[in-house]
């Protein structure tokens, strides 16, 4: 940076403000400090630097004024408010380096479902949530989940550190939600919320410095940990391994219990962050982070604060923060031994691979005073007293909610101040750091008791998570934990399906069916199935929509037993994934219930396979089912060829759409058109182009089973892959052939489109597609009306499509005419 000097702007007013107008005094590049608004730390005593009280702190153009008045090189915002809100913007786009992200980096702080989002797009290890807008959503997950494990509810938005409520018991949790999303205890901070699954655990802080560079455009260095979070490996060891308190009590009680609130304490270095946790940690998360940011175009330059909880299946990630931390900045800062000042335009200049980050071998420990009440109703202007003699060469005040009153220091916030001291050792750091806080005075004044007291108790059991980690299935991709709750969560779902001859029970080793109850007293003839969805689940997963495709399942599975004559009785599914998402597979199994009760089958078992390393993206799933019927004994298993001849009718039934096939045409065909999932579609359905496609296929059981106890069906066709042209001779005797009229029936507008769009041939058309047809039936020609008459009761949409004949060639079992009119 050459001679450049700086005159740094540094907005905010708490604790971690102060210590950065500390650390950035002792810069020789600063000559000066505008603090806007500051606290009585940083109003006296120390060098180059000045409150600001002419402009407020979420002034931007105010702030872009006096930072061009005043020659001012470098802005740095400390709390997350104004970066979250885009100031970043003001200023680059008034040529002024701004240390800190964009607005749109800034949403991994900002908004909580955002961020949790965002990992889970980037396979970023953390814990099962749900995002939630809809109160009544949101207590309906929360009833399923707690019955299973506990939680945590995070309100969205910004709420000064107290928007995450950890209840202990379910209703704690309805309380807790309530107050968040109805009575609005947090304003539009709890417009939506993040129900998450609790970890347990040692929680880990991580401060990454970044400058946003593409790793692969900067060579490597190897003494970084990584070229993007550029930070040398013993800053890794040191600058973000801190341990954070967040609870508060009175100075007499020890333990964490209490409300939470904002960091009460903190210690650095912490033993749980061994080496090769630390590896872990930068290759699981914090890299998958800052590659992920640069991706999705929103690159991050500043300080990275990650959030973490150690448990026993490894580190996962608990929050983004996009600033520094507080109070971590006051207990990292003074163990760095490298200009702060250089770093931050190092970053902002894309040239932090040039700065070597140093670090003391020391210990440092912070303790923060509160104000009485804290962190609900609170005392203000309280005269402290600080006796300044009293405190040692190591130890440092950092102020936070403090101000000057007729040059009297007063408290002005719930976390007042804070005492900082660095030693040789924990023990020698904390003890210091409790002489430092007791130095100073002011009415109802609290402080934790316990900080650090756990890594003094149990020195080696904190480090042991990290240094031989135990193997579990978890570890190796598997979630056991995943699957219990998934059955506990469909459990009642599938309980829905039950009906005579089975309790729809799930949580055995099988499940039974019991014929006698189900009305057939005698053996029957038993007819199973299975089948799959295909190409229709890559709709799914594009559009992200798994509640419909369920029906597609069973559909297929018993639409063809229903066309043998059987009555299906039972169903079965499997669902294979890389990774199991628990919210994805509730959707999907809710569907298939809902199936199973439209088509009065009970759904009676289930796997539910997590296979990692077999599937290519762990984001995938493939569904497959299978269902046993059954037909009286004595009578016919359709179709019944031998009474078949020539005249008799063919009845078309009315699909839903495209139902489950020739996927891989329609995708190819909507991607060829320029057409995005999320596009409204062009064939006029009202519904985006994914969500028209996703129309589930129908299910035709009871009406067809109404017309075959009636004897009134000679065979039928399940028009699925192959479409009529290969269907329908499926139930034709050899001499025998379909002649069908495609002016009989209309075809849906989708399969109209995909035809003209594609430009699909009559043949190709007629083997691929259902064109508006999901089944086709033989009737006699005297039972045509009467079964018509039957299956219009029933709800179907009903057309004489064609009518038997003599087949002439064997090639000839399926003749269509008048196809002209599937191109008008």
């Amino acid at each position: 940076m050459g001679s450049e000097r700086l005159c740094i702007l540094l907005i905010g007013s708490g604790g971690r403000e102060h210590a950065l107008a500390w650390k950035l005094s002792q810069s020789p590049l600063v000559d000066s400090i505008f603090v806007v608004p500051g606290n009585g730390g940083t109003a006296r005593g120390l060098p180059k630097v000045k409150n600001i009280s002419e402009v407020g702190a979420d002034d931007f153009l105010g702030l872009v004024a006096f930072a061009k008045k005043h020659e001012v090189n470098l802005v740095v915002p400390g709390p997350e408010a104004p970066l979250v809100a885009g100031i970043e913007r003001f200023f680059r786009e008034a040529g002024i380096r701004c240390f800190g992200p964009t607005k749109d980096a800034a949403k991994m702080e900002g908004s909580k479902t955002f961020a949790k989002d965002f990992m889970a797009r980037h396979r970023i290890p953390s814990a099962q949530y749900r995002n939630f807008s809809v109160y009544e959503e949101a207590m309906q997950y929360l009833d399923d989940v707690c019955e299973s494990h506990n939680v945590v509810i995070k309100a969205t938005g910004l709420a000064a550190g107290k928007g995450v409520i950890l209840p202990s018991t379910k209703e704690e949790a309805r309380t807790a939600l309530e107050g968040i999303m109805l009575k609005r205890e947090f304003g539009s901070a709890g417009d939506e919320v993040v129900i998450e699954e609790y970890l347990e655990g040692e929680e880990l802080s991580i401060l990454s410095f970044s400058d946003g560079c593409d790793p692969t455009s900067t060579g490597t260095r190897p003494v970084k940990v990584n070229q993007n979070i550029a930070i040398q490996s013993n800053l890794y060891r040191q600058l973000k391994t801190t341990s954070k308190y967040t609870t508060v009590r009175s100075v007499s009680k020890i333990g964490d219990k209490g409300p939470n609130t904002g960091g009460m304490g903190c210690y650095a270095p912490t033993n749980v962050a061994t080496p090769q946790l630390i590896e872990e940690i930068h290759r699981t998360i914090l890299q998958p982070t800052i590659d992920g940011m640069r991706k999705e175009r929103y690159p991050f330059v500043g300080i990275l604060f990650t959030g973490l909880m150690i448990t026993k299946d490894g580190p996962k990630t608990l929050e983004y923060n996009v600033r520094f931390g507080d109070p971590e900045t006051q207990t990292l800062l003074p163990l760095m031994n490298t200009d702060l000042a250089e770093v931050m335009i190092a970053c902002t200049d894309r040239w932090l691979d040039g700065i070597d980050i140093k670090i003391k071998p020391k210990c440092s420990a912070t303790v923060v005073a509160s104000a009485g009440g804290y962190p609900g109703p609170y005392v203000r202007g309280e005269t402290i007293s600080i006796d300044t003699k009293g405190i040692e060469p190591d130890s440092v005040i950092f102020h936070a909610g403090t101000s000057l009153s007729s040059g009297v220091l007063q408290s002005s916030g719930g976390r007042v101040i804070a005492a900082t001291s660095t030693a040789s050792s924990l023990k020698n750091t904390l003890s210091l750091a409790y002489q430092t806080i007791s130095r100073i005075k002011f009415h109802q004044m609290h402080f934790r008791t316990d900080i650090g007291h756990r890594a003094l108790s149990h020195p080696g059991k904190a480090a042991q998570p990290s240094t031989t980690p135990s193997m579990t299935y978890e570890t190796a991709g598997v979630s056991i934990s995943a699957g219990n709750e998934l059955v506990n969560r469909i459990r009642s779902y599938v309980g829905s399906t039950a009906r005579p001859g089975a309790s729809a029970e799930i949580g055995g080793f099988g499940g039974t069916f019991n014929l006698h109850a189900a009305g057939y007293p005698e053996s029957p003839i038993l007819v199973g199935g299975m089948d799959g969805v295909g190409t229709k689940l890559s709709v799914a997963l594009a559009l992200g929509k798994h509640d419909t495709i369920g029906q597609d399942l069973v559909a297929m599975c018993v639409n063809d037993l229903v066309v043998q004559g059987a009555e299906p009785l039972l169903f079965m599914d499997t669902y294979s994934c890389g990774k199991l998402d628990v919210d994805v597979a509730k959707q999907v199994v809710m569907g298939i219930c809902k199936a199973c009760e439209k088509a009065k089958v009970a759904l009676i078992g289930g796997e539910t396979a997590e296979m990692r390393g077999v599937f290519a993206n762990e984001d995938i799933y493939d569904i497959v089912g299978s269902t046993l019927g059954a037909v009286e004994r004595g009578k016919k298993i359709l179709p019944d060829m031998d009474s078949m001849q020539t005249e008799d009718v063919l009845l078309g039934l009315a699909s839903s759409g495209c139902h489950s096939n020739g996927y891989t045409l329609i995708t190819k065909i909507v991607e060829s058109s320029g057409l995005k999932n999320e596009d409204k579609a062009p064939w006029g359905s009202g519904e985006s182009v994914g969500e028209s496609l996703l129309t589930p296929t129908r299910i035709y059981v009871e009406p067809l089973l109404g017309v075959v106890k009636k004897n009134l069906v000679k065979g039928m066709a399940h028009i699925t892959g192959g479409g009529l042209i290969e269907n329908v001779p499926r139930m034709l005797p050899k001499h025998l052939a379909a002649e069908m009229s495609a002016k009989s029936w209309p075809v849906p507008p989708v399969l109209g489109w995909l035809k003209k769009s594609g430009r699909v041939e009559d043949n190709e058309f007629a083997k691929t597609f259902n064109t508006g047809l999901g089944m086709v039936l033989v009737v006699a020609k005297g039972d045509a009306e009467v079964a018509m008459e039957e299956l219009r009761a029933a709800g179907e949409t009903v057309y004489v499509a064609g009518f038997l004949k003599e087949r002439v060639s064997e090639r000839e079992g399926c003749v269509l005419t008048h196809t002209e009119v599937w191109d008008s």
